[in-house]
């Protein structure tokens, strides 16, 4: 699987703001994670756009979480930048057709979407925030050969 920095810097925004008991501008939360202020203002602004942050004016303003941190996973952000979580060439996995000795690849496209979802949609942005991950996670990462 390969994520954009767009989803990475999306994705740590997000976490500072799950974290933060006010709102917080665009200014902070790029000191926050050493994102570029200017890049950082605009994936903020689709992620508004995708109904997942709030922006609010004023001297109390900035951006906060539209739901609560444990009602966005991790997939509802790459959702909102970079659509369908996988897809081969642009297509959904269901709709490919393949022949011959390369016919089962379907599946494998498949299992690999349905893993991910298991993973990106079990994992909310408050379980990142509190740094409390779900078992799932934790089995997988306990295993020495998922880090090389």
């Amino acid at each position: 699987m390969r994520l954009s920095a767009r989803v990475d810097y999306a994705l740590r925004a997000m976490s500072e703001l799950a974290a933060a008991e006010a709102p917080r501008t665009v200014d902070q939360l790029s000191a926050a994670q050493h994102i570029p202020n200017k890049y950082l203002e605009s994936i903020l602004g689709e992620l508004r756009r995708g109904g997942l942050l709030r922006s609010q004016r004023g001297p109390e303003g900035g951006y906060r979480l539209a739901r609560p941190a444990d009602a966005i996973s991790i997939a509802d952000v790459i959702r909102a930048l970079d659509g369908e979580l996988a897809n081969v060439r642009g297509s959904r996995p269901e709709n490919l057709e393949y022949t011959g000795a390369a016919e089962s690849l379907q599946q494998v496209w498949i299992a690999l979407r349905a893993s991910e979802r298991q993973i990106l949609e079990g994992v909310s942005l408050a379980h990142v925030a509190r740094k409390d991950m779900p078992s799932l996670v934790g089995d997988l990462t306990a295993d020495p050969a998922a880090w090389s």
